[in-house]
């Protein structure tokens, strides 16, 4: 007798949502490299401006985490996904007219701040809000699996973005590459409205948000910590190797992300089976040898590898760090935690842009990638701390 196995509707689900996440999320992988290139080669700012211009969509997705959270928890997951898509059209489009400004620098570097900062809102809503889908979709105990989709379709979507938006930079310019991306998460609209999405919890008693955080914030700092390594690459790969003067500029994203999602896909299931802190270890080990070795790169293909090596390291350590958040919080708290936790990734991000732009005006754009492998050194302490303490607490 023959047995057919039933498709699981939840499972499906959640593959949907992370292809929704991929399309939309191309719209911040196509402007990540070129927008340091727009403001320090037509806007003829310095990288310190060219850093802010990346790195403050990331502080607008700091301070909207908890937002984020607690929409996701209140009125529903989809409800934050959707209005996240949208602040992605504006944002896109504001940059688009910030574009078409290129011959009034300050007007056209300030649009294009307001842009980034609807963008970094959207991406708040829109990261949250699928992974609190996700979650509620296939239950808890997958919850490293949710993350791990959900960060391979944001990495993978940075690691094909980052070209084609190069790609387009050349061809179309600034303005005409924002018209691009802003169709993509037009797309990702239409295809959540049939979408059955999860239920609220909107009658739980709630802790204040401050309060939530300080549960989970030693791991909101570790995925701090290994953030810095691909903000660096982000922000200023493209910038080094034309300083170097070599080949292949577009292709460090790529390498990144191609490390990044081999280990999500074929390795994802570790942070459930293993547990978050060993995984994690071994990560940030890997990503500071990455790092050193960009920084220490006599050619472009040991700076690519470098990037191959950051991507491999810095899969896992947000689907570790989160399943432990997961495991801390009541599930009415869920996306409220996750909020926090993300905004942690965030601030790497965010900071990473201005201070790395004032560290390669110092001492040239190597140095940066010297700071992501200190960092992740850093991470790597804590990590370690945390296993030990939590290895003495079971004896």
């Amino acid at each position: 007798m023959a047995f057919q196995s039933t498709p699981d509707p939840a499972r499906g689900r959640l593959m949907l949502l992370s292809a929704i996440l991929f399309i939309s999320y191309l719209c911040i992988g196509i402007s990540f490299p070129i927008v340091p290139l727009y403001v320090s080669g037509q806007l003829l700012l310095d990288n310190v401006w060219a850093g802010l211009g990346v790195g403050i969509a990331f502080l607008a997705t700091i301070l909207t985490r908890g937002y984020a959270g607690v929409l996701s928890d209140h009125r529903g997951a989809k409800v934050a996904v959707t209005r996240g898509l949208a602040f992605y059209i504006v944002g896109a489009l504001t940059a688009l007219v910030a574009g078409l400004l290129a011959h009034m620098p300050l007007s056209s570097f300030l649009l294009l701040l307001l842009g980034r900062l609807a963008l970094g809102l959207g991406e708040s809503l829109v990261a949250v809000g699928v992974i609190a889908w996700g979650i509620g979709s296939v239950g808890p105990a997958r919850s490293g699996r949710v993350l791990a989709l959900v960060g391979a379709a944001i990495y993978g979507a940075l690691a094909v973005g980052g070209p084609i938006g190069l790609m387009s930079f050349s061809r179309f310019g600034f303005a005409g590459t924002m018209a691009i991306s802003a169709v993509l998460p037009f797309l990702g609209l239409v295809a959540i409205w049939r979408v059955p999405g999860v239920a609220p919890h909107p009658g739980e008693q709630r802790p204040p948000f401050w309060n939530v955080v300080s549960r989970i914030w030693l791991y909101g700092a570790i995925v701090c910590l290994q953030g810095i390594g691909f903000a660096a690459i982000g922000a200023f790969f493209t910038l080094y190797f034309l300083d170097q003067g070599w080949n292949y500029a577009g292709l460090g994203l790529t390498a990144f992300g191609v490390g990044f999602v081999l280990v999500r896909v074929f390795f994802g299931h570790l942070p459930d089976r293993i547990g978050g802190l060993p995984v994690a270890l071994g990560s940030l080990a890997v990503e500071a040898v990455g790092q050193l070795l960009i920084w220490s790169a006599t050619d472009p293909v040991l700076a690519l590898a470098g990037a191959f090596l950051t991507g491999l390291g810095c899969s896992l350590i947000y689907p570790s760090m989160g399943r432990e958040v997961v495991r801390r919080v009541e599930p009415h708290l869920r996306g409220t935690a996750l909020g926090g936790f993300s905004a942690f990734q965030d601030l790497a991000y965010g900071l990473t842009g201005p201070f790395a732009g004032l560290l390669a005006d110092r001492a040239g754009y190597g140095s940066v990638f010297l700071a992501g492998a200190i960092a992740a050194m850093a991470g790597l302490l804590i990590a370690f701390s945390l296993r030990r303490i939590r290895t003495v607490a079971f004896n």
